[in-house]
């Protein structure tokens, strides 16, 4: 896929430090930055990465991110906040399992149609296993990055996470929103929360002989292009079968007696979350369909039904776009990042911690 910034000026220079976390290479933008600055609270951008791409594509992104809110804090006088609780932002990159610094096979990166017979189960273990991943690094990343800041004029602590994600990182930044408590904010670019329709759209643009469309494709579910195991994974894991499984979406314009379990899902996962979803309208390999049933009923359920658990939706479809980021989203998302971090801990009680809810899952 592209990332659209031929009208764009060049994005600022900031600083990268490659850091060794949990056995994974992360790139952190504006490190050196922060240290140089009176911040002592800080927000971390987590940038996932496209299919068969790696943490080095998220460069650009970082650096319009981190340098657009260090140039509107340059002056070191915050509007809502004394200097010495000044807030700083870094952004970070690692690759996804089996990209870039991680790869052990690239065949089973690509799709039916590039001859991989195990691409559904592959793309869902590179998914899932991103959110995997990324639990433990918010655990440990304070310590990792200011291990020595013992001798250091102020002591810094990371009290907010967003994630940002493109394509393949978007179907994780769509999973760890569900999974991760203290990711607050995501941008989800060209990504699905659907993981089973994109996959069967899939499948019968492949001409599998698993997908009938004698009962729409739903045999293709438990068969051995996408088995039983892997139902189950998405009924766990992805947004859509979190909520409904393998039933369609419901269509129905008012909230009834089945919307209690929605409801608990949203306030135990998503309390207080901010969401910006940026699609292509004519995007092919993500296509906009396949994720439209469940986006028009969760932005319907967010701002009426169940309004008071404060999770915002701002879903855009950008006109004549494909799978690209293109540079309405760029700008879209450095503005929705700044938003974020200029309004850290304004927002609703965040969603339940993992001991209240792991039970749940």
């Amino acid at each position: 896929m592209s990332l659209d910034t031929s009208s764009l000026p060049p994005p600022p220079p900031i600083s990268r430090r490659t850091v060794h976390m949990a056995g994974l290479l992360v790139d952190v933008y504006g490190l050196e930055e922060l240290f140089s600055s009176e911040a002592t609270r800080v927000s971390c951008l987590w940038l996932h990465h496209q299919r068969t791409r790696r943490k080095e594509d998220m460069a650009d992104i970082a650096a319009r991110c981190v340098g657009a809110w260090n140039s509107n804090n340059d002056d070191g006088k915050p509007s809502s906040s004394s200097k010495k609780q000044r807030r700083g932002l870094i952004a970070l990159a690692y690759d996804q399992r089996n990209h870039g610094t991680r790869l052990v096979s690239e065949r089973a990166n690509g799709s039916w149609r590039e001859g991989n017979p195990m691409h559904a189960v592959d793309m869902f273990g590179v998914v899932a296993g991103m959110v995997a991943d990324q639990r433990v690094l918010i655990d440990l990343v304070e310590g990792c990055l200011f291990h020595d800041d013992d001798a250091a004029p102020v002591k810094r602590t990371v009290d907010q996470h967003l994630a940002l994600g493109i394509s393949l990182g978007g179907h994780s930044v769509w999973q760890l929103m569900f999974a991760e408590p203290r990711v607050e904010a995501g941008v989800v670019v060209v990504g699905c929360p659907d993981f089973m329709y994109l996959l069967a759209d899939r499948a019968r643009l492949s001409k599998l002989p698993t997908y009938s469309a004698q009962d729409n494709g739903a045999s293709f579910f438990g068969s051995k292009d996408f088995p039983p195991s892997l139902v189950d994974a998405c009924r766990k894991n992805d947004p859509k079968a979190i909520f409904f499984g393998t039933s369609a979406v419901p269509t129905t314009t008012a909230a009834g007696p089945a919307d209690d379990a929605a409801r608990q899902i949203l306030h135990d996962r998503l309390r207080g979350k901010r969401f910006l979803l940026c699609s292509g309208g004519d995007d092919k390999l993500v296509p906009y369909r396949c994720s439209e049933p469940f986006l028009e009923w969760f932005k319907k359920a967010t701002e009426s039904w169940f309004k008071d658990e404060d999770v915002s939706v701002d879903n855009r479809v950008y006109s004549g776009i494909g799978h690209s980021f293109s540079t309405d989203m760029i700008k879209d998302s450095v503005q929705f990042v700044l938003d974020v971090v200029a309004h850290a801990g304004e927002r609703a009680s965040p969603a339940k911690t993992d001991e209240q809810w792991a039970s749940k899952i």
